[in-house]
């Protein structure tokens, strides 16, 4: 049986990838810069999505429990970053590079900060490694854009 810790950081790091290959794809093969770009922010709004959707299972279980957070607020957590997620994909390039980057901070720190008494140590640990390489990202694709796409 494969531990849950190992398992976790196994997808993590395997969800990395797409987010890499963006970043290496616009400075390496600048003729598919257009479309690296686009498939980037497509694949961020999609994941910070889903690290979101997290929230709204957690909230079903706190009913009739005694718990920090409210079922509310864990609905509202989870609503918010994917309403977010959508509305950055109705942006332009600069709107989604500043959009995805506080939203990619702002979601390990509710994690971190609100709701880290439902998660393991080793989670918050690895998804402060996971968030730290996707604002990386976020703001490499930022840097390329200004500097190449003349913004």
């Amino acid at each position: 049986m494969i531990a849950v810790a190992r398992l976790a950081m196994v997808f993590g790091v395997a969800g990395l990838l797409p987010f890499l290959a963006a970043v290496v794809t616009v400075f390496v093969m600048p003729q598919y810069s257009v479309a690296a770009v686009s498939w980037f922010y497509l694949y961020s709004a999609g994941i910070l999505a889903f690290m979101a959707g997290v929230y709204w299972p957690i909230s079903m279980q706190l009913d009739d429990c005694c718990y920090p957070q409210s079922p509310l607020v864990t609905m509202v957590f989870s609503q918010l970053f994917f309403i977010v997620a959508g509305v950055g994909l109705l942006l332009s390039t600069p709107g989604r590079i500043l959009l995805y980057t506080v939203a990619y901070i702002a979601l390990y720190l509710v994690d971190a900060r609100w709701m880290k008494i439902y998660w393991p140590d080793w989670y918050l640990r690895l998804r402060l490694i996971l968030t730290f390489v996707v604002v990386l990202c976020q703001v490499a694709i930022g840097i390329w854009y200004v500097f190449f796409q003349g913004a």
